[in-house]
């Protein structure tokens, strides 16, 4: 399992993250999820609150990218995962109230993925590499 560093946290805390899966027919989908958070060292979490193509992705069993980037400092992180949908629970009954107090329906899930990899997106001779 990969470790976030401080630096991809506060990234995370301050740009909008897209979430990558792959449809049934084999073509990707990247969808921007703006309630991505870190959940803890090792993983990240979001509400999915549409029940679109990512979260029928992600109950097909499709793995996970999540990617970041700050355009400002030109630098960024692809982080590739396994994902789990929270249909009950303390992390979805958080979500649902956090939709309330927005608004907003109540979510179809909470997805929590584990990071396994993190690469590099910063332009250069790191580009795409496997960083952890």
């Amino acid at each position: 399992m990969a470790t976030l560093t401080q630096e991809m946290k506060d990234m995370i805390a301050t740009q909008q993250c897209f979430v990558g899966t792959v449809n049934a027919d084999g073509t990707p989908n990247v969808a921007p999820k703006r309630s991505t958070r870190v959940l803890s060292d090792n993983s990240l979490i979001f509400t999915e609150g549409t029940g679109g193509a990512t979260y029928a992705n992600i109950k097909r069993g499709s793995k996970v990218s999540v990617s970041i980037v700050n355009r400002e400092i030109l630098d960024g992180y692809r982080f590739v995962g396994d994902a789990s949908l929270l249909e009950n629970g303390e992390f979805y009954e958080q979500a649902a109230a956090r939709s309330a107090q927005l608004g907003m329906p109540k979510p179809h899930a909470v997805v929590v993925i584990n990071i396994k990899e993190i690469h590099s997106l910063k332009p250069g001779p790191t580009a795409g590499k496997k960083i952890a």
